[in-house]
């Protein structure tokens, strides 16, 4: 039996420390560090390589002109909004990470594409009892003899049945209700969430057999345990939305294979998630008559297309300090935006109450949405509503003029698709086809947009 060690942990960042402290020193925060009993025993592997018929994986040194780079085969999640984020699949023995607000629906999205998968699926949940994810599944209307539900929250006895079933896929949720015997410390602290997923992490890389985690978040938004965690992992989704809503946002905060800034899109159902293959019709509000103040722009997120409705409202201000809020975008942006509007094309908003909205529930950072704020805020300062088959796609420049954005031509063809007549765009962005069915508007300053539209 080894000694017993006591080492204490910052609850919120995990930095170690020898001895207790007030603050810590690396995330600044009071009164989280906490003592945790660790235990140095001697590690059995987590499978005996006797026991199993699967093989490990021996490495070794090769040159990197003898490292093979063709192509690995990905495992298909037959959802296509979860390939898409993840960069065409699952690839054998990588950990993936998935986190979001209790409630929002991590576990029915892992339970529904294990229901879905044509290969062998383990779901391992530490936090329901089979009875309850049977009755979920028994909701979600899926019927398959692929997926084997584990309700464990020890991790030698969890390999133990992966010795057994040698599922192709594991799932578990959650990670921070699993524990080790090598650690003495409760589960769910900074020690416990670390060494299990070490265990994971050496168990999916010599069995190439992906792992996925859910993860709980804290109240400022990040998951929960040490930001190592978020290292040790290949790739961290975010499960997002805003529970008045019914649909939510699928986002890769970090992939070793494939893109960060694709985005999934999911409507919650009684009978599960449905993927949104169209987001743009989900975006955009139907409304029979033409109202003041919305303007459509065109956004690109990853690879991905999407017309969405920027909603904006400007009132004379009932105090002495005008207010200014903004939903989905950045406030900043909009304070700068305002500035321009008030120095480079002479409306005054500055005694004005601005309010602003990105409709569906969703954050955009694309600045090519900036032409479509000013066409909003202007549209709402002189009650003059827009052309509901207009849309917009420009970046705003300090100077008032309209900078060119990226590609500009895959919005143009979105637009088409979904019937709008005309486009604002950079004059100075290089578009080469021409023969579009849609009317492209080049525009250079604020002051030909505010022509065009208001006259």
């Amino acid at each position: 039996m080894a000694k017993t060690k006591t080492v204490f942990f910052c609850q919120n960042c995990g930095s170690q420390y020898a001895k207790w402290q007030g603050q810590c020193t690396s995330c600044k925060e009071w009164n989280t560090i906490a003592e945790e009993v660790v235990q140095k025993a001697q590690k059995n592997d987590w499978k005996d390589p006797n026991t199993s018929s699967k093989e490990r994986r021996v490495s070794k040194p090769l040159k990197i002109s003898e490292i093979d780079t063709s192509h690995e085969a990905r495992y298909n999640t037959d959802d296509a909004e979860l390939n898409r984020v993840l960069g065409g699949g699952l690839v054998p023995g990588s950990l993936t990470l998935l986190g979001g607000e209790p409630g929002i629906g991590k576990s029915t999205l892992l339970l529904q594409i294990s229901l879905k998968l044509p290969y062998k699926t383990l779901y391992v949940s530490g936090e329901e009892s089979q009875k309850q994810i049977k009755m979920r599944a028994e909701r979600i209307h899926s019927k398959t003899d692929n997926c084997l539900i584990l309700t464990e929250t020890k991790t030698q006895n969890i390999f133990r049945q992966i010795e057994t079933t040698e599922p192709d896929i594991v799932i578990i949720d959650s990670i921070q209700t699993l524990h080790s015997d090598y650690i003495e410390s409760s589960a769910g602290s900074i020690s416990q969430i670390r060494e299990c997923t070490t265990e994971l992490i050496k168990f999916a890389k010599e069995t190439a057999t992906p792992v996925i985690l859910i993860g709980h978040i804290t109240k400022d938004g990040n998951i929960a345990g040490p930001k190592i965690l978020e290292h040790m992992v290949d790739t961290v989704l975010q499960f997002e939305g805003d529970r008045n809503h019914v649909y939510r946002i699928l986002r890769a905060l970090k992939n070793r294979f494939g893109s960060t800034s694709e985005l999934g899109i999911y409507e919650m159902l009684g009978s599960g998630l449905r993927e949104v293959s169209n987001p743009s019709e989900i975006l955009i509000s139907k409304k029979e008559e033409e109202l003041s103040g919305t303007a459509i722009a065109a956004t690109v997120e990853g690879m991905r297309p999407l017309m969405i409705e920027i909603q904006a409202l400007v009132s004379t201000a009932v105090y002495g300090t005008p207010q200014r809020s903004a939903t989905g975008y950045n406030l900043k942006r909009l304070n700068m935006i305002l500035a321009v509007l008030e120095k480079r094309a002479g409306f005054r908003l500055g005694a004005k109450d601005v309010f602003l909205n990105i409709t569906g529930g969703i954050s955009v950072d694309d600045p090519a949405i900036d032409l479509a704020v000013v066409a909003a805020i202007l549209s709402s300062n002189e009650d003059i509503p827009i052309a509901k088959d207009y849309c917009f796609a420009a970046e705003v420049g300090l100077a008032g003029e309209i900078r060119p954005i990226n590609k500009v031509e895959q919005r143009i063809q979105e637009a088409e698709k979904l019937g709008f007549s005309t486009i604002f765009v950079s004059k100075y962005n290089k578009i080469s086809q021409k023969n579009t069915g849609i009317n492209i508007q080049l525009v250079a300053k604020i002051e030909d947009v505010v022509e065009y539209l208001f006259g």
